[in-house]
């Protein structure tokens, strides 16, 4: 009897397997062709219904691009692409988007100065001064742009020089090649320096050679300091001179430049003071300690 109680309950409980297997096998394919043909639908109806940038925009952006790079001079373009660089390349503009958010800024700009001299109703002359102000404005500030930015980033570069050496060093005295410390470097600090730092070792891993890569951040970051560093390095390498030597005597120069420059903005301050002194202290003394006199002076004559 016991025997036919445990036949029952295996053949049960087979049964009872085999169809939840097949209930959990159904379940999971009709959860996978659901998800099959939500995923075609949500395709489906993106293909159908793209944005109107997609549609319009980013096609005629990308066909003014090609326009204006046919018609541009190589030599010109390959000047702007440097000076891009040294900027840091800004909101990530190519030499020929520069170019064509400079010409929109050339219509915008003098536009603007129109219609400001039309809500001050004044005369033909102001408008045209104004536009061509705008003009002028529209040639001058995106150089001026640049160029701010190209030396902002630069005196970064500087300012980082001596602690991204230190680490340089510290990493080659511990037993690492030249890559692995500049890698080792980078990972560990931030900044402009070490941005290009990253730069320079994925040209290296793209098939550069290491002075053509190191000579390739003096053109992005102008600084005779790091012109310097750059020389020595490449000499170092050439000649078969310790580099943890080399990098030592680089950063105490770097030091000692950045002390003098310290000294020498300390020499100019009160000379840089005097001009406020004169034109708007001096005055207001020699109005309060003179006022009264001159006043009684006055009453007595």
């Amino acid at each position: 009897m016991l025997l036919y109680i445990s036949f029952f309950i295996v053949i049960s409980l087979f049964v009872y397997s085999m169809l939840t297997f097949k209930t959990e096998k159904t379940a999971r394919r009709r959860k996978r062709i659901d998800a099959y043909f939500t995923n075609m639908s949500i395709t489906e109806e993106n293909e159908e219904d793209p944005s109107f940038s997609e549609r319009v925009l980013t096609p005629l952006w990308r066909s003014i691009k090609l326009k204006y790079q046919r018609k541009w001079n190589k030599e010109k373009a390959s000047k702007l692409e440097i000076k891009l660089l040294q900027a840091g390349q800004p909101f990530g503009l190519s030499p020929v988007e520069f170019k064509i958010v400079q010409r929109i800024l050339l219509f915008f700009f003098p536009l603007i100065g129109w219609g400001y001299a039309l809500l001050l109703n004044s005369d033909l002359s102001l408008r045209i001064l104004l536009s061509l102000l705008g003009i002028a404005a529209a040639l001058v500030l995106p150089k001026y742009y640049l160029k701010t930015k190209a030396a902002k980033r630069s005196k970064l570069a500087v300012k980082e020089l001596p602690d991204t050496l230190d680490l340089l060093t510290i990493s080659l005295e511990g037993g690492l090649g030249f890559d692995s410390a500049l890698s080792k470097v980078v990972s560990k600090k931030k900044g402009v320096l070490s941005e290009e730092f990253k730069r320079c070792l994925e040209e290296i891993r793209l098939g550069k050679t290491r002075k053509e890569a190191l000579n390739a951040i003096n053109d992005r970051l102008y600084s005779e300091e790091l012109q310097s560093l750059v020389y020595n390095i490449v000499q170092a390498e050439k000649l078969g001179v310790g580099m943890v030597k080399v990098l030592r005597v680089q950063t105490e120069d770097i030091r000692e430049q950045r002390r003098q420059r310290a000294e020498e903005a300390a020499m100019k301050a009160p000379i840089k003071m005097m001009f406020p002194l004169v034109l708007f202290i001096f005055p207001t003394l020699f109005i309060i300690l003179l006022g009264p006199a001159i006043l009684q002076f006055m009453d007595a004559f």
